[in-house]
């Protein structure tokens, strides 16, 4: 089959050009296909693309499977023989290079070529896209070098034709002025259409009200590029990329990319996939002519925590992490915790001394423990953020509250699910809700309250701006509450710092605490297993069923374990254990889901999963379904919190007894 540069894997190629090698080869393991976040930004991007047509009334939509590429060109040649025509996806072909536009608008001669992203500009803003000094914004870069390939493409084919680039962006400043709006655009894997989007049939321009897109005009960016003013990076230009991409994928040829920092995202990274290939694996190998082995096993420059020499170093050549010297960390100490450098030291001391072995500072989380107040109470949040809004009144990416997990651990030790809230009701604004329940639920003591990084704290806040413009009547009353557990956001106007400001369970990690197994991150879901791993006391505690030990839950069965493990005799994390989805429908049943979810066991997941809940057709039934699942997830999120908290408490406890 012919290899075409399309503008995806010219995008790709800015990234790495190697990576143009490894795309769209089944013998390569790509992670990114099963990667949830990922999915909820492309659904929310295709809704947007659906949205953007209906405000381009009339157009036709070329279609045609991806790779049927003379069809697809024969059908776009044989419309643009009209005089005035608006097409969705028309595609173009010229030396090896291949597009299709989002939308194209042509009258006569001129050309309204759209490109259509889910990313939002406040156009209120005089430098979203352009700096103050008249650079093009690094954010940005991306974005307007797909357009510029497009128009390179188009151009090319038609000379004369007298071509307007476009950006079609979510415009954050607007708000919906229709009810339902994100309803109208239902995902599904059972579409025609490249974009899965299914629209609400009977939808016309009518019913979407006053639009929230923002049409920015792009085309004195596009000279600039084009002519080499502005570069994606300093190595390479526009034609340079184009001409480099162009030949090198049509042939099939691998390119050299020197490895950097990106390495650490690179899709093409897989060491559990033993029936599919590892690009990253590959490239490195070739490059640095040392044994698969070593680069799977030795840790990298990169994976040191926050390190901003890293890409330094790489460009001199150190790639591993037993190659950083002191001299390169530049360690500073702090009187209460460890200071970031101290941490990156000890994670970069203990790969050297291949120690596995944790490091606990049981003295200060010993000073931390004794303010605490008891019971104290673990809290999540699970939120949603979308391109177009679900309700009236709502702006672009608003955020949305829409279920939370608490958890109460009483001074004897017993362990309580306390409360917990979901908002399942399709159509519904929750955030006013949520808050009163998480009001009742935290008022009845003045115990200390712990979150798991700043989502809770930042979500509170943008609850809060939305209750100041409410008429909620007892508005006074849930933002006194909001800012007695929370702080306020940097450069508020209004400041506070609440009595029972949460407690950051994941601040307390990093100053106290660092656990090999986890390789830098501090995440909840690499902090779980690895302390599971770590303590006798957990492994013994929760390798029982919840009837056994002193603990209550609104969502598992008294029976249910968290502790099991693998072949190897290593814990299996418990988010892995989660139950799927719809295991035990029948077909029929099956063949008539809204969603096609498989389970809920991450953020990603749950964010797709509410939006599912959305669509008012969905049964009983299947709501029934995902809302389970989206319960069991956020509880275990907070019991995660909970067995942190007994681990850090079990070391500080047999450190004092031992003195």
């Amino acid at each position: 089959m012919k290899r075409y540069l399309s503008k995806s894997r010219f995008k790709l190629g800015l990234e790495c050009p190697t990576k143009l090698y490894y795309t769209n080869k089944k013998e390569y393991a790509n992670q990114k296909k099963d990667d949830d976040f990922l999915e909820a930004l492309a659904q929310g991007g295709f809704q947007v693309e659906e949205l953007a047509r209906l405000e381009f009334d009339g157009g036709i939509l070329l279609e045609g499977k991806p790779w049927e590429y003379n069809l697809l060109l024969e059908k776009t040649n044989e419309l643009l023989k009209q005089e005035n025509v608006i097409l969705y996806e028309p595609a173009f072909l010229y030396n090896n290079c291949f597009v299709r536009v989002d939308i194209l608008v042509k009258k006569g001669d001129e050309i309204e070529l759209i490109e259509v992203k889910a990313k939002s500009i406040d156009s209120n803003e005089e430098y979203s896209i352009l700096g103050k000094r008249g650079g093009l914004r690094s954010e940005w870069k991306a974005y307007m070098f797909d357009i510029a390939f497009q128009e390179y493409v188009i151009q090319n084919n038609f000379p004369n034709w007298s071509i307007k680039p476009f950006l079609m962006l979510i415009d954050k400043s607007k708000k919906a002025t229709v009810d339902g709006l994100n309803q109208k655009f239902r995902v599904t894997s059972n579409s025609n259409n490249r974009t899965g989007i299914v629209v609400k049939k009977g939808t016309t321009k009518n019913d979407i009200g006053e639009s929230i897109l923002a049409k920015v005009p792009v085309q004195s960016i596009i000279y600039n590029i084009k002519s080499g003013v502005f570069k994606y990076n300093e190595e390479l230009s526009f034609d340079d990329a184009v001409s480099l991409f162009t030949d090198n994928y049509s042939k099939d040829i691998k390119m050299k990319t020197p490895l950097n920092v990106k390495c650490k995202s690179c899709e093409f990274y897989t060491v559990n996939e033993t029936n599919l290939k590892s690009g990253f694996v590959e490239c490195w190998t070739e490059q640095l002519n040392i044994s698969e082995q070593k680069i799977i096993n030795d840790p990298k420059i990169y994976e040191v925590g926050n390190f901003k020499s890293a890409s330094k170093l790489m460009e001199e050549g150190i790639y591993f992490m037993k190659n950083i010297s002191a001299d390169d960390i530049s360690i500073v100490s702090k009187p209460d915790g460890l200071s970031l450098s101290e941490r990156q030291w000890i994670q970069i001391s203990k790969v050297k001394e291949n120690d596995n072995t944790p490091y606990i500072d049981v003295e200060g989380l010993n000073l931390e423990i004794s303010g605490w107040k008891y019971p104290l109470h673990f809290i999540d949040f699970e939120t949603s953020t979308v391109a177009i809004p679900f309700n009236k009144g709502k702006r672009p990416y608003e955020q949305i509250a829409f279920q939370y997990s608490h958890h109460k651990v009483s001074k004897d030790g017993k362990i309580s699910h306390e409360s917990e809230y979901l908002n399942t009701k399709a159509g519904s604004f929750p955030n006013f809700d949520f808050l009163r329940s998480l009001k009742s639920s935290l008022s009845s003591d003045e115990g200390s309250i712990f979150r798991y990084s700043y989502h809770e704290n930042t979500v509170l806040n943008a609850i809060y701006e939305q209750l100041i413009s409410s008429n909620e009547k007892d508005k006074e009353e849930l933002i006194v509450f909001i800012q007695s557990i929370s702080h306020s956001r940097k450069g508020s106007s209004i400041t506070w710092v609440g009595e029972r400001d949460m407690i950051d369970l994941c601040e307390l990690v990093k100053l106290y605490y660092y656990e090999p197994q986890t390789k830098g991150s501090n995440s909840i879901k690499a902090i779980l297993p690895a302390v599971l791993n770590t303590s006798e006391y957990l492994r013994s505690k929760y390798s029982k069923p919840i009837k056994e030990i002193s603990l209550s839950s609104l969502n598992f069965n008294d029976s249910k374990v968290f502790v099991e493990y693998d072949e190897n005799n290593k814990v299996i994390s418990p988010y892995k254990s989660l139950p799927h989805l719809f295991d035990n429908w029948s077909e029929d049943q099956l063949d008539n889901l809204i969603s096609d979810l498989e389970g809920v066991d991450n953020g990603g997941a749950a964010l797709i999963a509410y939006s599912k809940l959305q669509f008012q057709e969905m049964s009983d039934t299947e709501r029934l379904e995902i809302g389970r699942a989206l319960l069991m997830y956020c509880e275990l999120d907070t019991l995660a919190m909970v067995m942190i908290y007994e681990f850090l408490r079990d070391n500080v406890a047999r450190f004092n007894n031992i003195k």
